[in-house]
């Protein structure tokens, strides 16, 4: 549980970092690519442990950690567009992530080798 909210915090943060800035169209870009470096550096800070955590105590493999990070990302990019951007969500939009979760599905499922 721990890698999640770690990974959960950590994509907040990436978030804001990548996408925050779309909303100041009259900030500079050099100050926009600043800021974000700035933000980035608490990802690190969070992303890292949590990757770490969840790899080396054999909970997750690396596979399995990546679909787990997507996931998150489309869960706090969609809060984050809808209610920070203000952009409305479309049914493309949620056919796509369906089928994300659909690879989350296969990523842990266990099949019998045969």
């Amino acid at each position: 549980m721990q890698t999640i909210l770690l990974l959960i915090a950590s994509n907040v943060f990436m978030t804001f970092a990548w996408y925050g800035n779309l909303k100041f169209k009259d900030l500079p870009l050099w100050k926009a690519i600043l800021i974000s470096w700035g933000i980035a550096f608490f990802v690190y800070c969070l992303m890292v442990p949590a990757n770490r955590g969840g790899y080396l105590s054999g909970t997750f493999t690396a596979y399995q950690l990546k679909i787990i990070q997507e996931v998150v990302t489309l869960c706090v990019f969609v809060v984050f567009a809808t209610f920070y951007l203000k952009e409305e969500i479309r049914w493309n939009y949620i056919v796509s992530f369906f089928f994300v979760l659909c690879a989350v599905f296969f990523a842990f499922k266990k099949f019998d080798a045969a």
